[in-house]
């Protein structure tokens, strides 16, 4: 995948112009360069399972933010 210059940076808020998520803000959480990608805050929630690691701990179930290609984003 060829690697692209991404003119936002963490902190800066955006809007989703394409996706699931079209039509809201949020802020840049963070930016994956290598992925030409962006993580933002609350938005692309998904649900990671956690395996027991040790016999005496418990596994969980985390929501966490994935990310989104730079190109569905513009800067407000």
């Amino acid at each position: 995948m060829k690697k692209h210059k991404i003119k936002v940076k963490q902190g800066d808020r955006v809007k989703i112009i394409s996706g699931k998520y079209k039509g809201q803000t949020g802020i840049i959480k963070e930016v994956l360069n290598e992925r030409n990608k962006v993580v933002i805050k609350d938005i692309n929630i998904q649900t990671k399972h956690i395996k027991v690691k040790q016999s005496e701990e418990k596994g969980s179930i985390k929501q966490i933010e994935g990310p989104i290609h730079y190109s569905n984003i513009k800067v407000v």
